[in-house]
Formats: structure tokens, sequence, C-alpha cells
């Protein structure tokens, strides 16, 4: 029968050893992948972090996975999302495949209903981060953006400027 509890010392000390050299290198990795593996995160970012644990995850607790794959794991998806970033750096229709557009969420303090229903975000939603941005009702606010990786940017009064940096044209 197997123990459930406790069995030996051997699959602790792996887990120890395989762990901290895997954390070592999956540290490295990121720190010369540079800063834009760690920043912000978009959909892509998201899967490449989620897989990224879940392989982390899968060489602590799985003794058939040796180090040297869990690596080369790792490798492979952090080189997977710089060849993702450059791409989306020199090609707008492939940005556009793999990265969210900004939504126009409200516009000279406008709720922009069709946009909040396409979003499927709340007035609530769109209230609080008003709310946050030290304003008390949504006409104070001259235009809120839902931003690709998912934060609600409120742009006040004084900020606004021309606008010429919102997404699409503002209504009428």
């Amino acid at each position: 029968m197997v123990n459930i509890l406790f069995d030996g010392w051997e699959p602790v000390a792996r887990i120890v050893v395989v762990g901290t050299l895997a954390y070592t290198a999956l540290v490295v990795l990121l720190r010369v992948s540079g800063k834009r593996t760690l920043s912000r995160m978009n959909s892509f970012d998201f899967v490449i972090t989620v897989a990224i644990g879940a392989t982390f995850g899968r060489v602590l607790t799985t003794r058939s996975v040796p180090l040297v794959e869990a690596v080369t794991a790792f490798a492979l998806l952090i080189t997977l999302q710089y060849v993702v970033t450059s791409l989306q750096i020199r090609s707008k229709r492939f940005s556009r495949l793999v990265t969210a557009e900004p939504a126009l969420l409200l516009y000279q303090g406008r709720v922009l209903h069709d946009a909040l229903r396409a979003e499927r975000l709340t007035e609530k939603e769109l209230e609080g981060a008003v709310r946050k941005h030290g304003m008390g009702s949504l006409q104070e606010a001259e235009a809120v953006v839902l931003e690709a990786d998912g934060r609600l940017s409120v742009i006040g009064p004084d900020n606004a400027g021309d606008g010429a940096i919102l997404p699409h044209d503002p209504p009428d």
C-alpha cells in the first residue's frame, strides 16, 4: 500500500534540489528575456505565465520529468513569448491577432453602454474605476478606457488634451 503521508526522504530531497535548480533556471531565463516578459499581462502573456507555472509545478511533483526537460520547456515558452512580442512590434495585423485592442467605455461623462456590454463590464465597475481616480461621478471623467491588459484608465478633464490617443473615434 502506498503511504499517502510520507514516502521517504528521497522524494522530499528531490523536490528541494530540483525545485531550487528549476527556480534558479527560470529566474535566469526570465532575466535574460527582458523586462517585457515580466510586464503587465495581455492574454498571451497570461497563457505563457500559466504554462510556466504548470511546468514548474509538474517538475516539483513528478519524478519522471528530468530537470533538463523542464529547463528546455521554460526556454521554449520564454522563446515563444519573445518571438510573439517581436512579431507584435513588427506587424500591426499580428499584434491585433494576439492582443486585445483598448476599448473606450465612457466619453465626456457619457457611458457607452454598447461598449460596456461588448467588454462584459458593468456600470458599477466603471464607477469604481472613476472613484479610484478621486472623482465623485462619471460626469467628472473625460474618458474611461479598458486597456489591452484589462486595466481601466480614467482620464480626467485636465488631462484629456485633444483625445488623439483614445481608442477609435469618440462618439459625437
